[in-house]
């Protein structure tokens, strides 16, 4: 309940998106947040505990004005667009924390979205909070967007965005002539800058539109994509205008409100999207690894990710029984048989993941997919094959699955941090093992 005292605009907080903005009774400006629903992110402050430092913000609120959205991603793009031009002073941590994500579009020939450090921008010398880029900055960067205090929300929102205003992350044909196309303009998240189907003044169309979406200006853009849609109609391109038409559908029905996620509305009940090819990345995500030493006192560890962090309480361990001496993959194959007998038996208790994730290379990923087959499984698995660091990890997987192709390397990081954890879980096991043989126990 929202103290009396507190004003409120229009004397009420609807139940949709959009950005708050709390004030003191002087007037000072103290806070800007987003929300999925106006009414129960607001009301939450007043109802839930705090640390000293929210705790004294939420005592001065005397004033709360608001801005609705029409989508949940207009209010993260609204909310890093204020912060930054208001500098609200409790908003200190997104402007000080350097660990924070910026999304920075780049100047070159043909210029692409990037998501940078704000460490990395104080590395550059250039302020995110300066009204305008300085001339070196200039020099590397169109533009500078941010601070976003969620990257999870920041990577679905240019996820969502891509098929709507599609951009390249590849490089022009070579001079050679050689035209390969990439995955993405296989299936219309690039203009096709891989395959010179799309000249440098046609492809800055599309890099100006990405930049009036991320100011704000989504209808702006709607109103040009429109403008385009009936040239190409009259000039009897219809293949273009039935393209355009469908971007113009896509940014007019967003339907993203899993954009703001738990972390980001301390807990409150929230929807989630998933990718084209019904990949929940968010989802249930299950890492397995093996520890031993020359075979003996082996074991296998399964690791469940949701919601991109750890859930403990559905860790696994497995003590192999069948294999003798060091054999990786036959451990591994025991421990996954062993799992998806008990998805068949047990399913409540053992349901699939969205993806399953293997620590190793093409000899393990060959017996998995072996493994799969028998059991008729068809859950995506990719492995990770260790590199000299992680930069260098190597993911393996069946290129000929769309599925797992198309979120592989979007997920890599949270792919990784699964398979980290599930070696830690596995050789904690196995030097408990260990521990209690020496004791003879």
């Amino acid at each position: 309940m929202i103290p009396a005292q507190i004003t409120i605009k229009n004397n009420e907080l609807p139940d949709s998106p959009g950005v708050y903005f709390y004030f003191a009774g002087d007037g000072q400006l103290l806070y800007i947040g987003k929300a999925t629903s106006l009414k129960r992110r607001v009301g939450s402050y007043f109802t839930k505990a705090h640390d000293a430092r929210l705790s004294e913000m939420v005592g001065k609120i005397a004033r709360i004005d608001y801005v609705e959205t029409p989508t949940v991603i207009e209010a993260l793009v609204l909310e890093a667009n204020q912060i930054k031009a208001k500098k609200p002073k409790y908003n200190i941590l997104q402007r000080d924390d350097k660990s924070f994500l910026y999304l920075v579009i780049t100047n070159e020939s043909f210029p692409k979205p990037k998501l940078v450090r704000g460490r990395d921008l104080d590395d550059l010398g250039i302020d995110p909070f300066a009204p305008k880029l300085s001339g070196e900055a200039k020099k590397k960067f169109l533009r500078v967007f941010g601070p976003y205090t969620s990257s999870r929300s920041l990577k679905m929102a240019l996820d969502l965005i891509r098929p709507m205003i599609p951009w390249s992350m590849c490089v022009p044909p070579s001079s050679d002539g050689k035209k390969r196309p990439c995955f993405d303009a296989s299936i219309g998240r690039c203009p096709g800058v891989c395959t010179g189907e799309i000249d440098r003044q046609n492809y800055l169309v599309v890099i100006k539109n990405l930049i009036l979406f991320f100011e704000g200006k989504k209808s702006q853009v709607a109103r040009k994509l429109k403008k385009e849609m009936e040239e190409a109609s009259k000039a009897q391109d219809f293949e273009k205008a039935q393209r355009l038409r469908d971007q113009i559908f896509a940014l007019e029905h967003i339907r993203d409100v899993a954009l703001i996620g738990k972390s980001d509305e301390q807990g409150l009940p929230y929807a989630r999207i998933k990718t084209n090819d019904g990949i929940d990345l968010e989802g249930r995500i299950e890492a397995y690894d093996i520890s031993n030493i020359s075979g003996a006192h082996a074991v296998g560890s399964m690791v469940v990710f949701e919601d991109g962090e750890p859930n403990k309480d559905a860790y696994r361990k497995f003590r192999i029984k069948t294999v003798i001496g060091p054999n990786d993959v036959a451990m591994l194959k025991e421990v996954l048989t062993r799992r998806l007998k008990r998805a068949i038996t047990q399913p409540k208790a053992w349901p699939l993941p969205e993806v399953f994730v293997i620590d190793g290379g093409e000899p393990q990923m060959g017996m998995v997919w072996e493994l799969f087959e028998e059991f008729g499984i068809d859950t995506p698995v990719l492995g990770i094959a260790k590199g000299f660091d992680r930069k260098q990890d190597r993911l393996v997987y069946n290129t000929d699955d769309k599925r797992i192709q198309a979120v592989a390397l979007r997920g890599k990081e949270v792919f990784q941090k699964a398979r980290d954890e599930a070696h830690r879980f596995a050789v904690s096991y196995h030097r408990k093992l260990r521990g209690r043989n020496s004791l003879g126990l």
